[in-house]
């Protein structure tokens, strides 16, 4: 979800759909949107029979493409067969199959999965799971989280107070639970100070952490949220080296448990099936989504760790907490097809392959550009920050709309790309950032076009910005 103003008359030229004259509640009442009727492979597919490259996925959503048959057959044999499951009596087959290969998928290091329909859904059980964690235990003070500014966590009430996105949460802020405090995100562009190392960066970022415990009372934290690699509200941002380490140990001193929002960058898109493998640590819960089901159903899910689900075990024996459609057949077929090629055709192997071109492409089009301040990102999972003045890295003012301004032209019939727009990534207000990532079965001569293309559509946009003829 993006909360920037669009251009409405992208796609007048198209077949498009007019919110004026729609019943829908779209995002946003006076744009004309582009009416899509098919996808196939990496390609969107609108009325008039334009092409659009899909170089994002959706929101980071898409893993194999779109149309694959073997998905589309394995949710229509579910819903022929079974297509709801009141779990409230009854599991299915295909529940706990999904659930099982969830858990061996991380060696031992988690023990149950909790499948529902969304990355907001999932965050919420994970904010009420951790809660009942210390109740179960005989802690019934601890009713406090931490999280990082400038993060996102999902957009229900509960996912939104987790989060630090300034303006996601401005018109619900008083709404919003009072109990969670934000400490600064590990983002060595924009956070490093001039001669900093990473040890000592992450030494300073490990200190405002333990203060932050201290500030509120260690004895009243549930847990600390972060993402490993920050999506949406940054712009593919990874921790530094032994970051994760160093905050894992400072809920260790006091107790806490460690939540891990992977909903984006997990489930294979950072090139690691969970994007905790490549920082030697293990959460206590995670949050999983896009990727896990690959867009051909609204799927997500938790996986909790051996310390929260024993204590649960050893105590009520009840999660109180639940949803019509958790466990949902179609969405829990369609994410184990979807895990199963993943799998089975060595996914990962080619997103790190094709990552590692990604950003090397990338990096020799646009690294010296005049307004590309930074890119980051790790596997096909990548972002670009644009900047006003790369001297002081000064970002655009936020009524400019760089991000959505970008996107939008990308999907102009002169470059015929989809790319994923981003804004706060400097204080949760300013700053632009663009979002690439691709499926994992991309072939290098499709990394090849896309790099380029981003290079031709960033530089020509900023030429026209200029005022060049």
């Amino acid at each position: 979800m993006v909360l920037i103003k669009l251009n409405s008359t992208v796609g007048t030229t198209d077949a498009a759909a007019s919110s004026k004259h729609s019943a829908v509640l779209h995002r946003h009442l006076d744009t004309i949107f582009l009416n899509m009727v098919r996808s196939e492979g990496n390609f969107l597919i609108l009325e008039n029979g334009r092409k659009i490259f899909d170089a994002s996925g959706g929101a980071a959503v898409g893993c194999l493409g779109w149309g694959d048959q073997r998905v589309a057959q394995a949710v229509t044999n579910q819903v022929l067969a079974a297509p709801y499951c009141a779990t409230i009596f009854y599991t299915t087959r295909v529940q706990e199959e999904l659930c099982r290969e969830l858990v061996q998928s991380t060696n031992g290091a988690m023990a149950r999965a909790y499948i529902v329909n969304s990355g907001s859904e999932a965050m919420e059980a994970a904010v009420k799971l951790a809660r009942q964690y210390f109740l179960e235990i005989g802690q019934p003070q601890r009713t406090r989280f931490i999280s990082r500014k400038q993060s996102y966590h999902g957009i229900t009430l509960g996912a939104l107070a987790v989060g630090g996105h300034e303006v996601r949460r401005a018109k619900f802020e008083p709404l919003l639970t009072k109990n969670v405090s934000r400490v600064s995100p590990c983002n060595a562009f924009r956070g490093k100070a001039p001669g900093e190392s990473d040890e000592e960066y992450v030494e300073r970022l490990a200190k405002e952490l333990d203060e932050e415990f201290k500030r509120v009372g260690p004895e009243n934290v549930c847990a600390f949220v972060a993402e490993p690699i920050v999506g949406a509200a940054l712009g593919c941002v990874p921790a530094v080296k032994g970051y994760f380490k160093a905050v894992r140990d400072v809920c260790d001193k006091y107790g806490a448990l460690l939540i891990l929002d992977e909903v984006m960058c997990g489930m294979g898109r950072s090139g690691t099936l969970h994007a905790w493998e490549q920082e030697d640590i293990v959460p206590d819960i995670q949050t999983i989504g896009k990727a896990l089901g690959g867009g051909y159903q609204p799927v997500a899910g938790l996986l909790a760790g051996h310390r929260v689900v024993n204590a649960l075990e050893k105590g009520t024996s009840v999660f109180v907490h639940g949803h019509t459609y958790q466990g949902h057949p179609a969405g829990c077929a369609a994410a184990l097809e979807v895990q199963r090629i993943v799998r089975e055709e060595n996914l990962l192997s080619n997103v790190r392959a094709m990552g590692d071109l990604l950003s090397s492409r990338l990096r020799e089009l646009l690294a010296s550009h005049p307004n590309v301040g930074d890119i980051r990102g790790r596997g096909l999972f990548w972002g670009i920050e644009f900047v006003a003045n790369k001297e002081n890295m000064a970002p655009f003012p936020p009524e400019d709309h760089v991000c959505m301004e970008i996107c939008q032209l990308g999907l102009t019939d002169k470059y015929g790309i989809n790319v994923y727009p981003g804004g706060g990534s400097v204080d949760g207000n300013t700053g632009d950032h663009i979002i690439i990532s691709p499926a994992f079965n991309v072939s290098r001569e499709d990394v090849e076009w896309i790099a380029a293309t981003v290079g031709r559509l960033v530089s020509e946009y900023f030429a026209v910005k200029a005022g060049a003829p």
